[in-house]
């Protein structure tokens, strides 16, 4: 790390200029201002295959420089983290490549398209880490205060044996059968559909807020809308479809659902869909247990809704984890001021800058990546094959 200012500075390559390359720049402009590191995070670059896009991404995003090469990216002897914000199919590349060149790595979820190239990338992760070199996947639901508060009420063992988890997460942006044929829709590019895109946070939710593991799936996709517009680019319509243009195939799940079987016992249900009208952005997780249940709504944020029979068996109460004793919320807002979904980013990298100063590993890491892969792979066999499928990771 570079000195600046009598702080250490680390200077950050983002690969990727679309929604969460500008959701990750937001948040590494705000570190600073959120909080004392021991380390200056500084963005030196962003990538992307389109200069101009990439040149008005960074002009917005008030980034010094651009480039359309990673590779040339990656090689910069200044960059010293490297932030992955593309389509899935490039993650392994990217990861793999700036790991071995000693860069630390945040990756966005999922961590990648297939079970194959997760297993790559969690050993050139491990691999890397005994040189000191970190990396991160990025999983910011896990930033929530709330839900950083459910697991530690689980650690507690406020709720007692776990005995059932539902899970949702719901969308409704693809429910216009005229919305254009984007990467998202496309298996070469993302893997997979609402699975990867949406059941990747519930998965590793469920997994980080019960201290346990999913072993066995049984799981169901659907595809609604099997055809969809071309995207004109050559028109200006960048990301919209020319009324009576062509169109292509849709390859990747609109819906999922699945039953799952922890290693303790506890039983689970999941729905993942991008078609369920009238929900935007409705991710909600509820824990059973022997003594108590825990339900969290994303779009309630800064609540929980605690239930305990010993304490108040008339039904659930809320919790308002705004206080300065709550997770992250020091670095914030006097208690009761709430703070949004942006702020979970800027925890992520926080906790990523820390974890580099004290030459640490922080989590979620690569392994925890490919334990949710493993689950992800196993529901699209179970959907193919109709059977319950083994869902554990791989050890080597």
């Amino acid at each position: 790390m570079t000195e600046a200012g009598g702080a250490a500075e680390l200077p950050v390559a983002i690969i990727g200029y679309g929604f969460m390359g500008r959701a990750h720049a937001m948040a590494w402009h705000r570190t600073v201002e959120a909080t004392q590191l021991k380390v200056r995070p500084r963005i030196a670059v962003i990538c992307g295959r389109n200069g101009d896009a990439a040149a008005a991404a960074a002009e917005q995003l008030g980034i010094p420089e651009i480039s359309t090469d990673w590779k040339v990216v990656i090689a910069r002897p200044d960059v010293q983290v490297v932030d992955i914000c593309t389509p899935g199919s490039s993650h392994a590349e990217i990861a793999i490549a700036a790991l071995q060149a000693g860069k630390h790595v945040l990756c966005e979820k999922p961590l990648a398209n297939t079970l194959a190239e997760a297993e790559r990338m969690a050993a050139a992760a491990n691999d890397a880490s005994a040189r000191g070199v970190r990396s991160m996947v990025g999983f910011n639901y896990r930033r929530v205060p709330a839900l950083i508060a459910a697991r530690r009420l689980v650690e507690q063992g406020r709720i007692g044996q776990l005995r059932h988890v539902r899970a949702t997460y719901l969308q409704d942006w693809l429910i216009n059968p005229a919305f254009p044929l984007t990467w998202r829709l496309a298996a070469a590019e993302a893997g997979s559909g609402a699975l990867g895109d949406l059941g990747a946070h519930i998965i590793d939710l469920a997994q980080f807020l019960s201290g346990d593991q999913i072993v066995s799936v049984l799981g169901r996709t659907k595809t609604f809308v099997a055809e969809r517009p071309v995207p004109q680019h050559a028109s200006g319509l960048s990301g919209s479809a020319a009324e009576g243009g062509p169109t292509g195939q849709v390859d990747v799940d609109d819906a999922v659902t699945f039953l799952a079987e922890f290693s303790k016992g506890a039983i689970a249900t999941f729905e993942a869909t991008r078609m369920a009208t009238g929900h935007k952005n409705g991710l909600r997780i509820e824990l059973n247990g022997e003594l108590g249940s825990i339900r969290f709504d994303l779009e309630r944020l800064n609540e929980l809704e605690f239930h305990e029979t010993a304490a108040q068996p008339a039904g659930f109460a809320r919790v308002l984890v705004t206080e300065p004793t709550d997770p992250y919320m020091d670095l914030w807002w006097p208690p009761g001021h709430v703070i949004g979904w942006e702020h979970t980013f800027v925890h992520e990298v926080i906790d990523l800058c820390n974890a580099i100063a004290s030459g640490t590993d922080p989590e979620p890491s690569f392994a925890d990546g490919l334990s949710v892969q493993a689950v992800l792979d196993c529901v699209a066999e179970s959907a193919r094959s109709g059977r319950w499928e083994p869902a554990l990771a791989p050890t080597s």
